[in-house]
């Protein structure tokens, strides 16, 4: 027994019981009775150790992400366990790839850990963003026992809390700055089908639309996110039907460079190129990337930090948008 069946039983959620335990004075007696009530009838007497931060703490978070060989991956982990250990925390990682069956079973699996919260790593653990789908049910159940965060995805539920980017805004604003200097063919290039990837794709699709130009689907490119694959199948049309390319995330980009490069384009007179994530791939190829910074480092710190004030029984937003900024390097002229 632990505070999370204590919360569950008592119809309550887990900072209502963190404040009974702590004696904070926001709360009102009639739930106060109702929790410790249940804390009686099933023998829950929390140690000094819990009562200090709240909850039966073991110290530790649970991080899931896809593949920590991918760079944004590498670098979010990175800055969330310097941030943990700030705290005073230890964390197990778990890599769960992208598969729906993998996914699941890797929440299932670090769930049996002694674990005080998790966080998911990736918008690829929400789908589409459907709240209503059976594909992020998994998310729910693991919330039913202990606190959900996630970075860059964003789910409604009790105790799941996200911090995600304004993907949307940021590609609208791209593309729109594209558009304005004169490109009038922007392929969309992109690796997957998340969530993150369906608001970039609004993004890109609300800016051709207001500036009057058509959506078409011969310029939206689904590929492996391997760079010298992208350049080999840009290099494979025959003819060059876009001018300028915007790409989720930077090895992509980097790809389209290649491209360029090879066919002899200028850029970016002749070919602009913007990626996402302004990671070190933005500032190794030649030209030097433009791209939109996702502030990674920012949403890792504000999920710690909310995380941290969860465990200690007060009360934080259950979603927290995030502005991306715009990086203008050499591959953009506007």
């Amino acid at each position: 027994m632990n505070i999370y069946d204590i919360a569950k039983l008592a119809g309550v959620s887990i900072a209502t019981v963190s404040r009974v335990v702590n004696g904070s004075p926001r709360v009102s007696e009639k739930t106060r009775q109702k929790v410790l009530s249940v804390m009686e009838e099933n023998h829950y007497t929390p140690n000094v150790f819990a009562r200090g931060l709240g909850l039966d703490s073991m110290q530790t978070i649970g991080i899931i992400c896809p593949d920590v060989a991918d760079a944004y991956m590498a670098r979010a982990v990175s800055f969330l366990e310097r941030r943990l250990k700030e705290y005073g925390y230890d964390c197990i990682l778990y890599c769960s790839g992208h598969d729906q069956e993998k996914k699941e079973e890797a929440v299932d699996l670090i769930m049996k850990k002694r674990i005080d919260a998790l966080i998911l790593v990736g918008s690829t653990y929400t789908g589409y963003g459907d709240d209503d789908s059976s594909s992020v049910e998994y998310i729910r159940r693991a919330a039913g026992r202990l606190p959900v965060f996630l970075i860059n995805g964003k789910i409604s539920g009790e105790n799941i809390y996200s911090v995600y980017n304004r993907d949307e805004e940021a590609v609208y604003d791209a593309v729109s700055r594209l558009i304005r200097s004169g490109r009038k063919r922007i392929l969309f290039l992109t690796d997957s089908r998340s969530y993150s990837v369906a608001q970039k794709m609004e993004g890109y699709e609300r800016a051709l639309r207001e500036n009057g130009l058509p959506v078409l689907g011969e310029l939206k490119l689904l590929t492996e996110n391997r760079i010298h694959l992208v350049r080999d199948i840009l290099l494979a049309r025959r003819t060059l039907e876009y001018d300028s390319v915007l790409a989720t995330n930077d090895a992509l980009a980097v790809g389209a460079v290649k491209c360029a490069n090879a066919k002899g384009l200028k850029i970016p007179e002749e070919m602009s190129v913007i990626g996402y994530n302004n990671s070190e791939y933005s500032v190794c190829c030649e030209p030097e990337l433009t791209t939109i910074d996702n502030t990674a480092e920012k949403l890792c710190n504000l999920t710690i930090d909310n995380m941290m004030r969860l465990l200690k029984g007060e009360e934080v937003p259950a979603e927290v948008p995030v502005e991306c900024m715009l990086v203008k390097r050499c591959t953009t002229d506007f």
